[in-house]
């Protein structure tokens, strides 16, 4: 099946929103790949970890104002604190606090021109929702692990469906894919059939929101917050009698005409889970806290630094050239604080040659004031590569020239930072960013360590709570 883009041809494609309700209905623990199950532990290792470090951000501090100011008494865990509130408020802090510092997992794309699966985080929004929900059900770990994998298989398929055009031209993919997730993962632990939880996606599509002007403000980890909540909204109405449509995916006034004008499909007919995204293209696992586009760049220049033993004052100019796709992203070239500098490919490669590393503690608002920093940055020139744009926007292919004083040229190219399925995190490595998680906010280290052992053997768990208890500030 091809790209759908005239009115008309819409009534071609019928029962696809069916298919999706279909397959959270019919799936079980035993339909899950081994190599799946394990890919999906290391992201829920590292999404607890991500919610740790970002329950101590500036915009977690506001959240939890905000939230105990509701005086809403629930049962879900806000990650990191003592707060316990409703499900749809837990998933909403908790999705913020995710991706709060920018450094959670990202989808990778099939199609050379999906634009990277339009950066979708796929666990930002499924796992807050899955983790809440679960939490105030008792659900076993084996269920919680469960739904959480339809909710990244279900974002990311739509993401890779949709038309390019939706990121395009401003869409925030985790925010907009990202609640359907959240209404996958919820229906799925609360016992939905069919016909509630085609409504439930239904009610969820309406809410599907988030624009990139924000990248760089708070409001672009308020996205994937705000997914994760607008998810278990649909489902709560849904079980309530609340009615929608039947096909708010495929329909010619629906998700995908409305949102990006055309789909394809083919990515979603028949490919639910077959295969499975954490299989095939895969998911990638940040080494930095920063946008996933600067990666395979910061990789390449970290290998070239240490191998040549590249010092600061032997720049004269770092090239890094790119597909057009990543300057419309990585829109701050002179970023003024830790959130714009996440989006700046000038600031992350300047800081690895100061610093040669880049990890929460570099990401800050007085890095980005520090003169060696702005002097580094004037040096490194941000453009678009002709042999980049020519290797498709499935990939992120960098291209770097390092001149040097001396008046030799040091080159590179990347197509894929650490952390991606070509060149992947094994448990430990994940284990150990967890750790600088729980450091940075300064998380007992004995809680921590229970976490990560939780986690590998998470479908034993009897009762979420187990693990829930342990990312419970009250439970120190």
């Amino acid at each position: 099946m091809g790209q759908i883009k005239n009115l008309n041809e819409y009534t071609e494609v019928k029962n696809l929103t069916a298919e999706v309700a279909s397959f959270v209905v019919d799936t079980a623990v035993s339909d899950l790949p081994q190599s799946v199950i394990d890919a999906g532990k290391k992201s829920i290792l590292d999404g607890i970890g991500l919610g740790i470090a970002g329950s101590i951000a500036k915009s977690g501090q506001i959240v939890n104002s905000y939230l105990k100011g509701l005086n809403a008494a629930g049962e879900a865990t806000v990650i990191g604190t003592s707060l316990k509130v409703p499900a749809r408020f837990a998933a909403f802090a908790n999705g913020i606090a995710i991706h709060a510092d920018d450094y959670d997992d990202t989808q990778l794309a099939s199609g050379k021109d999906r634009v990277y699966g339009l950066l979708t985080h796929p666990t930002a929004p499924a796992l807050p929702a899955a983790l809440a929900t679960a939490e105030v059900l008792g659900k076993s770990g084996a269920e919680t692990m469960l739904a959480y994998h339809l909710g990244v298989e279900i974002e990311c398929k739509i993401a890779e469906a949709i038309d390019p055009r939706h990121y395009q031209h401003g869409f925030h993919a985790t925010a907009t894919c990202g609640t359907f997730a959240a209404a996958a993962a919820a229906a799925k632990l609360r016992g939905l059939g069919n016909e509630e939880i085609l409504r439930a996606l239904a009610i969820a599509g309406s809410q599907s929101a988030g624009l990139r002007e924000n990248f760089g403000t708070m409001t672009k980890p308020f996205h994937a917050g705000r997914s994760s909540e607008s998810g278990i909204v649909a489902v709560d109405f849904a079980t309530a009698g609340w009615t929608a449509t039947d096909k708010i995916l495929e329909a010619s006034r629906g998700f995908f005409r409305a949102a990006g004008g055309g789909f394809d499909a083919g990515s979603i007919v028949g490919k639910l889970g077959a295969p499975w995204t954490f299989a095939d293209p895969g998911v990638s696992i940040k080494p930095h806290p920063s946008g996933s586009l600067t990666h395979p760049g910061m990789t390449k220049l970290l290998e070239l630094i240490i191998e040549h033993d590249i010092k600061p004052e032997e720049i004269v100019r770092v090239d890094a050239g790119t597909n057009q796709n990543m300057p419309n992203a990585l829109i701050h070239h002179r970023p003024a604080n830790e959130l714009q500098a996440k989006f700046s490919m000038e600031f992350c490669l300047a800081m690895l040659l100061l610093d040669r590393r880049a990890g929460l503690r570099e990401f800050t608002d007085e890095a980005t004031q520090r003169d060696d920093v702005k002097q580094m940055i004037e040096k490194i020139n941000f453009h678009v590569h002709p042999e980049a744009e020519s290797a498709g926007y499935d990939k992120m292919t960098t291209i770097l020239d390092i001149h040097l004083t001396n008046g030799r040229h040091i080159q590179g190219r990347a197509d894929f930072g650490k952390g991606s399925p070509a060149n992947p995190m094994s448990y430990d490595e994940v284990a150990d960013k967890f750790r600088e998680c729980c450091d940075y906010a300064n998380w007992p280290k004995d809680k921590a360590e229970k976490i990560v052992a939780l986690v590998q053997d998470i479908e034993n768990i009897k009762n979420i709570r187990e693990l829930t208890l342990l990312y419970t500030a009250a439970a120190r």
